[in-house]
């Protein structure tokens, strides 16, 4: 079991919806588009120093920016990690 320490959030990230296009234009084959600076993301766990620890629950949804995910392989598992300076915000539903 993995639990973050000193302000990391462990999170799962979103998967991009595939884009599609519509008007039947060919792109050239090296062609990829633009990738989103900022995503969503599900918590797993998170350090009890977090700042806003106490509005975090299990799959809470929020955004975060993607450049600034750690990514960690450790015993053949990959985890996402997240200092909370880089959450923008929480979803509320």
């Amino acid at each position: 079991m993995f639990k973050p320490v000193n302000r990391y959030i462990q999170v799962e990230l979103s998967e991009p919806e595939p884009i599609q296009t519509s008007t039947g234009i060919l792109l050239p084959s090296d062609y990829e588009p633009k990738e989103e600076r900022y995503i969503q993301a599900s918590t797993i766990s998170w350090s009890p120093d977090v700042r806003f620890a106490e509005e975090l629950t299990l799959d809470s949804k929020i955004i975060i920016d993607k450049s600034m995910v750690e990514e960690i392989k450790s015993n053949g598992r990959t985890m996402h990690l997240i200092l909370d300076n880089y959450v923008l915000g929480l979803i509320k539903e």
